[in-house]
């Protein structure tokens, strides 16, 4: 099984890659959610995929009785989750206006502070 999410975390960064070399803000804000999914797949599959029992402990012992599920990983993922559905709705606002206000959201086209009249004078 870690061979399979092994495989489509692969699939996930080159499609994330090739989404985030793309021109278009909205792709590389794709791109971007995409890795930090990949990611994320990384981090859970660390804590290794097995068929065991929840990590609960019994009332009045000190430790769980039998082999558990590692928890950390699935904290880490749930925590990382939120992070970044609030770092995706923050971008795609951040898109939004940009869109609003400079009518695209092709990059090259994005030059307010590097117009392409201006030539730079060579320094003597």
């Amino acid at each position: 099984m870690e061979i399979l999410i092994a495989i489509m975390v692969g699939v996930l960064v080159a499609a994330s890659v090739y989404l985030m070399l793309a021109r278009s803000v909205l792709r590389f804000l794709f791109g971007l959610i995409l890795i930090s999914n990949a990611a994320n797949l990384v981090i859970f599959v660390s804590g290794r995929l097995t068929p065991e029992a929840p990590p609960l402990i019994v009332e009045g012992a000190d430790a769980p009785l039998a082999e558990v599920a590692n928890a950390l990983p699935q904290a880490l993922v749930l925590t990382a989750i939120v992070i970044g559905f609030g770092l995706f709705a923050f971008a795609l606002t951040l898109v939004y206006r940009t869109y609003q206000n400079l009518g695209t959201l092709n990059s090259d086209e994005m030059r307010l502070a590097e117009p392409i009249d201006v030539k730079a004078e060579p320094t003597k």
